[in-house]
């Protein structure tokens, strides 16, 4: 992984994400700046050469009845750096974010049929569940 950093946004960084290719689409300006703005949201990304070249981003999830855990909505990481460990970095050093806000737990959802992502799961640690199904309003599953 020479070469490759790792840093926690916060507002202000917008432009970091710039020419990204990590994403599903184009990164919209207006939603980056929302997202690092909120308090609960939570982004690290692996950078190369300048470039955001991988990512993973959550939200700290409050409950009335429940300690406060954490959700990792989504990891990527760029086709070209893909199978370097990237990812594993990436999941553990939000895992260590998550921990540090005082989540007591951390949690992600992956298709049934997505073994390299349940591989990278089960290599940072993580127990697989079963018996859970999904559901979504107005395509929020939609990639």
């Amino acid at each position: 992984m020479d070469g490759i950093s790792y840093r926690r946004l916060g507002p202000g960084d917008e432009a970091v994400l710039n020419g990204s290719q990590a994403f599903d689409r184009p990164v919209d300006p207006v939603q980056t700046a929302a997202f690092l703005a909120h308090p609960d949201h939570e982004i690290v990304v692996a950078i190369d050469g300048g470039v955001v070249i991988g990512f993973v981003s959550g939200a700290k999830l409050l409950h009335p009845d429940k300690p406060p855990a954490f959700f990792i909505a989504e990891v990527g990481v760029d086709e070209t750096h893909q199978r370097r460990g990237i990812a594993t970095a990436l999941i553990e050093q939000m895992i260590t974010v998550a921990r540090e806000r005082g989540c007591q737990g951390v949690w992600l959802a992956t298709e049934v049929d997505s073994d390299p992502a349940r591989a990278l799961y089960r290599r940072t640690g993580a127990r697989e569940t079963g018996g859970i199904v999904v559901y979504d309003w107005d395509g929020a599953m939609d990639d």
